[in-house]
């Protein structure tokens, strides 16, 4: 067996090797906001859902407002020349750079809803292969210029905003959607070799194509793809066993300035620190992830679920707990607290539990009954299911959607649209995400709920926070809170640092992680500062020092 890279393909029983370009949609996207531009709502449609959260939230959205064209954003000009070398891949227009300037974190959002772009990048590279991004990153090493990594551009902790960091000349955003191909397929080790561009949808169809699956499906899996999902440490779909990206990397391929980091495809090793690890959440700081070997799965036959109901959150806690230590594995586990199920329209006035189960091989019949007997077991009501379903399909059985499983799932995937309608209502709304152990969930959670409603009685008069779990482990689960405030026109973004900052705060201060799946970025870097031993941050400056030693790579990001 050769080691990754060294010779395309060699040692591969296997393989299929496919060729796919990225269609062409005919629908926009939004230059300032999440997804298609066609999703965002008409004034008289917004100001409909202003009069529906006022029933929900208890306040009334503040304004009305819509978003410039983009055509009356006004830039800077571009303070650096683009060299013949490398103009054949390289845009420099205000449209391209409108587009890479910013992710898509509340901040982000509420500046491109407001045609503020003081600092856009001052091009913008599209590399059709490795070569080409050598050559920006020469080129940029020797120049002083920053190179900031784009996959998707769904960052929502800054980790793709372009700021004036550092003695720069400049700064080149370095777009990855040209290399968006699964190049081999390995159908005897369920493994395949992945381009780091490729977004969810295409590298799910073009593995469809074996009957293979990654099945990795964050919330931004429409816009974003492989590389920022390695690059953040991404958490995906399965709620319990294999919960981030991690879990499904077989080996990485990346290039620095000082040359190429190519691990070895292997089930697994002992042999001393892995170099994987040294990938996964870097941030585009030490390199440009190029591709991966990643572990797939034939596409799930069989399912089940069901549905529950609990009165006290002390009681759906324990049952939550007892199935992620059962050994059971569902593939879904998603506990919402009374807010959270109200305000996506799954239950008014109860907590609900939404377990699944998939897979490919075997019924699931036992584990799904097992799982109901535990959560009846802790004062749960079973109140849909537990359903059985069989086949290849990937949507769900016919009447799914009128339970809370369904309804929670089209929730799930609009959340994103909604926010960005909010903005537009001049509400302030965003979420922190966390894990912590069982034995101090319950401090964790007593101080978040406190801590940010009394910084939005601070900052805004009052406001709204609910709390689910996306992901259980057997030692804790990972909360994820969500808060809605009145914004006050032009300051906004004080109100929400004060309020991000309270939430953050009680994280550190009582044990929590900063993030448990949407990285450290600029948003999170502060705290993470304080989490990260400081031993451990000296050896990581080290290592870019050695990777990146003029500093280009993503300046101000994680380090």
């Amino acid at each position: 067996m050769r080691a990754f890279g060294s010779e395309r393909g060699a040692g591969v029983p296997i393989c299929a090797r496919l060729v796919y370009e990225r269609g062409m949609s005919s629908r926009e996207r939004s230059f300032w906001g999440w997804g298609y531009a066609d999703r965002f709502p008409n004034e008289e449609a917004r100001r409909a859902l202003g009069t529906q959260l006022k029933a929900l939230l208890g306040f009334e959205p503040p304004m009305l407002a819509s978003p410039p064209g983009i055509e009356s954003i006004r830039l800077r000009k571009s303070r650096i020349h683009v060299p013949e070398t490398l103009a054949d891949f390289v845009r420099a227009d205000d449209e391209a750079r409108i587009r890479h300037a910013y992710g898509k974190a509340y901040c982000d959002l509420y500046r491109g809803f407001n045609g503020q772009y003081p600092t856009p990048p001052d091009w913008v590279a599209f590399p059709r292969s490795e070569s080409e991004i050598v050559a920006i990153l020469d080129w940029a090493s020797d120049q002083r210029v920053a190179v900031r990594p784009f996959g998707g551009g769904t960052s929502v902790v800054g980790g793709v905003e372009n700021r004036d960091d550092g003695d720069f000349r400049g700064a080149i955003s370095l777009d990855l959607s040209k290399m968006n191909r699964v190049l081999e397929i390995d159908e005897h080790s369920h493994s395949a070799r992945i381009q780091a561009g490729a977004l969810g949808p295409e590298l799910e169809a073009q593995l469809g194509v074996k009957g293979l699956t990654l099945r990795h499906y964050p919330q931004s899996f429409e816009f974003s793809t492989l590389g920022g999902w390695i690059a953040t440490r991404a958490g995906g779909h399965f709620a319990t066993l294999y919960t981030h990206i991690d879990d499904l990397v077989e080996a990485t391929r990346m290039i620095t300035p000082r040359g190429t980091l190519a691990s070895r495809r292997l089930p697994g090793s002992g042999a001393g620190p892995s170099p994987d690890r040294m990938v996964l959440g870097s941030e585009g700081t030490l390199g440009i992830l190029t591709e991966a070997w990643m572990r797939v799965r034939p596409r799930p036959v069989y399912r089940a679920s069901f549905t529950a109901h609990f009165e006290a959150l002390e009681r759906a806690i324990e049952a939550v707990r007892a199935l992620s230590q059962s050994g059971l594995y569902p593939s879904n586990c998603r506990l919402l607290d009374e807010r959270e199920a109200a305000i996506n329209f799954v239950a008014q006035g109860k907590l609900v539990l939404i377990v699944a189960f998939e897979s490919a091989d075997h019924p699931l019949e036992a584990k799904v009954h097992r799982a109901a007997e535990l959560v009846r077991d802790h004062g749960g009501e079973v109140v849909s299911g537990p359903h059985l379903r069989e086949g290849g399909a990937k949507g769900s059985a016919s009447g799914e959607r009128e339970d809370g499983a369904g309804i929670w799932k089209k929730a799930f995937i609009d959340a994103p649209y909604l926010q960005k309608s909010l903005v537009s209502l001049g509400v302030v709304v965003d979420t922190c995400e966390t894990a912590v152990t069982w034995y101090g969930f319950e401090a964790v959670h007593e101080a978040v709920i406190r801590d940010v409603r009394a910084a939005m009685k601070e900052a805004c008069g009052g406001g709204f926070i609910s709390c689910r779990f996306t992901h259980i482990y057997p030692d804790g689960p990972a909360p994820y809170y969500t808060f809605i405030a009145p914004g006050k026109a032009g300051q906004e973004r004080k109100q929400w640092e004060t309020i991000k900052r309270a939430a953050s705060d009680a994280l550190l201060a009582h044990g929590a992680t900063i993030t448990h799946h949407h990285a450290v970025g600029r948003v999170h870097k502060p705290w993470y500062e304080h989490q990260a031993p400081k031993l451990f941050q000296e050896a990581l400056r080290a290592t870019k020092e050695r990777f990146d030693p003029s500093g280009v790579l993503n300046p101000g990001i994680l380090l």
